[in-house]
């Protein structure tokens, strides 16, 4: 399904999302999830949101999301089908025993891994146009934040990367890549004018956006998962989302087959 990531999110056929479906067994229902759906109910009805399409799919009353993604953030979404296992799952998110991998677009070309450990913390009132901006602070209320990002291909001015959080800080990716000064093409907030953001809250997609953004969400991928059980590792991966995989064709001259290739191998 193509969408106008600028206009209201089109409701989702329930032929759609089966093809979302990465495994589904008795204990867990793993999605992947597209770049311009909102993971909890809004006001435009059940087909309007991941968690309302996956009661309408599963029937169950109650749903267990072990872990969400932002809504222009695409890949893994794992919910549980039972109380035992969301907690076993959302524990293991706690206890840090779970290894998490991003691809993600990045401006600006880069062959070396680049290991950042910057702590994070809110903007302070008055920094900023837009208030649920975070960044690289020292501030009392700061927290840790390390991130790992590992070219995989850099051409025509962009590069590939896998993206490794150690800890799960709100906006840590984009964050560290404003930091580094290679952001995450398409970001509206970290990007190269945060009154973008603005603008889409109250305009939509706009010509001034499409001018400034060369993809009308972050190109950000939830790629892998391992949670790493006493019993053994479980593990789960999502393919990436067809409007980065066009980016890289058009922007960077590559091939899927290169593109798919880079990124399996890093599995």
């Amino acid at each position: 399904m193509n969408n106008p990531y600028g206009e209201e999110a089109p409701l989702v056929e329930m032929t759609d999302f089966t093809n979302w479906i990465v495994q589904e067994d008795d204990n867990l229902l793993i999605i992947n999830k597209p770049g311009w759906l909102l993971c909890h109910p809004s006001k435009n009805g059940p087909m309007s949101s991941l968690v309302g399409v996956v009661r309408e799919y599963t029937g169950a009353d109650k749903l267990h999301l072990v872990a969400r993604l932002d809504r222009e953030t695409s890949g893994l979404i794992v919910f549980a089908k039972r109380p035992a296992v969301a907690r076993k799952f959302q524990m293991a998110i706690q206890n840090r025993i779970v290894k998490k991998a991003y691809i993600a677009l990045m401006e600006g070309e880069f062959n070396e891994p680049k290991h950042i450990d910057l702590p994070i913390a809110r903007r302070r009132k008055g920094g900023g146009p837009v208030i649920v901006k975070s960044e690289v602070s020292y501030d009392r209320s700061s927290q840790d934040a390390v991130t790992d990002f590992i070219p995989l291909l850099s051409k025509n001015g962009y590069t590939l990367c896998r993206v490794e959080p150690e800890t799960g800080r709100k906006h840590q990716i984009r964050v560290h890549a404003e930091e580094i000064k290679h952001r995450i093409v398409g970001d509206k907030i970290y990007g190269p004018d945060e009154t973008l953001y603005i603008e889409f809250i109250e305009n939509g997609w706009t010509e001034r956006l499409a001018a400034a953004l060369p993809m009308q969400r972050q190109a950000l991928h939830c790629f892998r998962y391992d949670f790493q059980f006493p019993e053994g590792t479980v593990s789960f991966t999502a393919q990436l989302q067809e409007d980065m995989l066009q980016f890289c064709r058009e922007y960077m001259g590559l091939s899927a087959a290169e593109v798919m290739t880079a990124v399996q191998g890093q599995n």
